[in-house]
Order: C-alpha cells, then structure tokens, then sequence
C-alpha cells in the first residue's frame, strides 16, 4: 500500500477519517460523516486486481471546452475535489497530448489529502510543449508515452521518463499503454483527458468505470467530448449499470463497464 503524507482533507472535514480509510485500501461504514465517501468510492477501493477509470466532464450538450478550446471551468469545485479524490485512489492518471498543450495540467492531488498519482502523457508524436508543468516540475513521477520514431531532443527533466511504443497512425493502443503500464506496477489507472483519449480507451473496451458529469450549461458548439464510432442500431448503444451523483449543481453518472 502506497504511504500517503499526513494533509489536511479540508474539503471534507467531517469526512476525513472515512477518507483516510479508503486511502489506506479500506472501506469505511456506510454511515456517518463519511457515509457519501464510503458509498462512491468504497467499490473502487474493494476491487480486486487492475482497474481503469476514466473521469469526463462535459456540458448538457456533449462539449469539454469552447470552440477555442476555453475550459475554466465546465463543471463545479464540487466536480473538481471528485476528481482529486480519484487521482489519490490510482497508481496513474492518463491525459493525452492535447490535454497538456490546451490546459497545462498538473494532474496533482491538491483538494484532498492524498499522494500524487504517476502523470502519463500519451503523445505518439512527442508534441508536448517542453516548458509543459508535466515535464518541468518535479511535483510528480511522469511518463511522456511517444511513437517509436518519435524525435525528442535534448534532457529531460529528472522526473521524467521517456517510454517509447508502436504508434501505427499516430495512435497508441491503449491495450499496450495499460500493458506498459502493468508491467510498472501501475494497475490501477485513471483516464482523465480529453474527450478523444478517454473515447478511445471506452471504444476498446478497456474501461471498467467511466464517471460522466454533465454541467447545466450549453456550449453550442466547441471540443467534443465523448465521441466514438457507435452502431447503426439503437441495441448496439453502450449500456451498463449505473449510479447518479449530485456534485453541486452538476449530476455524475457512473457506468459499470465491466466488472
């Protein structure tokens, strides 16, 4: 079990102690102060062997940003400290490229008491930007996944490891990403952005939970989120099992992928 540095949850103060709990791999009672936290975090706590998450949110008409590609912010602080609670119950989060050029992530536990999971960056053409918070800050393990010819020139910061894969098409399957990932003692994963990284993990069927809150706002037209090819039929739809959480003024659904 990964130590977690003693921290303030000021986020949920009447909370801290199921959240510790869960921290430390166990699941608090689902009653009391900590009742929320053990109801939505418990299974993924109790889950035996690899587990891959990913975590979207988006407005009532499926967008992540605007047309130019403006996100600050989509969804609630409430949505927010959901998400660093997940960071802190991972091994790895998994932006892509785009995520970093557009948002300059840290992808950091900062609005709970955790450690910081290991940052993945899927980049097949190595495009991050060099002064990137990822690879300049030293906050937080990171792994830059690029092509096998991909060109990288210069140092990398000490926090920073280069892992090249195949990238046929300028695309990184994530069977093999999660593979490599494995094979780190990295199994339990987060897929945190954007809207094509997490599509393209949920279309392989690599996905075991994926968390979608939808904000009450229309975008009207901007970066998509959830997009993949769907069926012609209506009983090709993905469905599975679910819960529904109140973040604040946004609603959290959880699908059950695969158990």
């Amino acid at each position: 079990m990964r130590e977690v540095p003693a921290r303030d949850d000021a986020a949920a103060p009447d909370g801290a102690a199921a959240w510790a709990a869960l921290l430390a791999g166990e699941v608090p009672a689902a009653h009391g102060p900590g009742a929320a936290l053990a109801e939505r975090y418990g299974p993924l706590v109790a889950r035996d062997g690899p587990l891959v998450i990913a975590q979207l949110g988006q407005s009532l008409d499926g967008f992540i940003a605007s047309r130019t590609g403006h996100a600050e912010f989509v969804t609630g602080p409430e949505d927010r400290e959901h998400l660093h609670r997940l960071r802190a119950l991972v091994d790895a989060v998994v932006v892509g490229a785009g995520t970093v050029a557009a948002d300059d992530c840290r992808l950091t536990v900062r609005a709970v008491a955790g450690e910081h999971p290991v940052r993945v960056v899927l980049d097949p053409s190595a495009r991050s930007p060099r002064g990137a918070t990822v690879l300049t800050d030293g906050a937080a393990p990171t792994l830059w996944v690029v092509g096998e010819d991909a060109v990288v020139a210069g140092r990398l910061a000490g926090h920073v490891e280069l892992l090249r894969l195949p990238a046929p098409g300028r695309r990184l399957a994530p069977a093999e990403v999660l593979a490599a990932l494995a094979h780190r003692g990295l199994d339990r994963v987060l897929v945190e952005g954007g809207g094509r990284t997490v599509s393209g993990f949920l279309a392989a069927g690599r996905l075991h939970r994926l968390f979608l809150t939808t904000a009450p706002m229309l975008i009207g037209d901007g970066v998509p989120g959830i997009r993949f090819p769907g069926a012609d039929h209506l009983s090709g739809a993905v469905r599975a099992p679910v819960r529904r959480f109140v973040l604040g003024e946004d609603l959290c659904t959880e699908l059950r992928l695969r158990d």
